[in-house]
């Protein structure tokens, strides 16, 4: 048995007896990669709203030497919940494993078995909170890390993400990536300085550049396209942001500095 140490915290109606449940499960996955595990943190919430299909939801992050791998689930019932997310980080840090292993062996891996993230099935679901109740509750800043596209689509899989905001190493420049119809899509301020050759992940650059936008008008263009999300150049600081859907139906605003 492992003795990694998982910290267990919660939200609704959560008995203890799921929470010890939550520690052992989530303690097992230190078993499927070699690299240390330095956190491990667990989140429960039981949503009461009886109408809800899957109101158990379970959220893990993992510190895997320095690199979070993250999931989020939801399920009829809590206990079926931390089974999900127990498997689902296995599955990711098998993946990371595979990486890890491949990168040593090649620095131009082409056997890297790329996955587009985990179904959506499985996914907590969206509220669809009326449009005038909907407010911007969290704002997240980032000092963006220069990575390859291929380094940001690896943060992007095992995180569990539906997009990435990072700093592209060909361009210089912010960028995001995310899932796609089939594959993923790289949006760039700057699409013309992209270079992709080499680039083992299977990505479509978009040759939109986004638009030079206050946070009041990205709202504005979020609501209209229905998309998750909106990549736009904030008009002040000329950084690239990413406002989105969060799944209480209010907003997230990610930037960078």
């Amino acid at each position: 048995m492992s003795n990694l140490e998982v910290s267990v915290s919660s939200r609704g109606d959560v008995d203890e007896q799921s929470k010890d449940y939550a520690r052992e499960k989530i303690s097992r996955v230190a078993a499927y990669t070699d690299a240390p595990i330095l956190v491990a943190s667990v989140k429960l919430h039981q949503e009461p709203n009886p109408s809800q299909a899957r109101p158990a939801m379970a959220e893990a992050v993992l510190d895997v030497n320095g690199r979070p791998v993250r999931a989020h689930v939801a399920a009829s019932a809590m206990e079926e919940a931390i089974d999900l997310l127990e498997d689902r980080l296995k599955r990711r840090l098998d993946r990371y494993r595979g990486r890890r292993e491949a990168a040593r062996r090649s620095a131009g891996v082409e056997d890297i078995a790329w996955h587009h993230g985990d179904g959506p099935t499985q996914r907590p679901t969206y509220f669809n909170r009326p449009i005038d109740e909907r407010e911007l509750v969290r704002h997240k800043t980032f000092a963006l890390e220069p990575m390859s596209v291929d380094e940001a689509a690896l943060d992007l899989d095992l995180l569990g993400h539906d997009f990435y905001l990072f700093s592209e190493t060909t361009s210089n420049g912010d960028a995001v990536i995310a899932h796609g119809d089939g594959m993923l899509m790289l949006l760039s301020v700057d699409p013309d300085a992209v270079d992709l050759e080499g680039c083992v992940a299977e990505v479509s650059l978009s040759g939109v550049r986004p638009g030079v936008l206050d946070t009041d008008a990205a709202i504005a263009l979020l609501e209209s396209t229905q998309d998750k999300f909106v990549f736009y150049v904030d008009a002040d600081t000329e950084r690239g942001r990413v406002l989105y859907h969060r799944y209480d139906g209010h907003y997230g605003l990610i930037t960078s500095t």
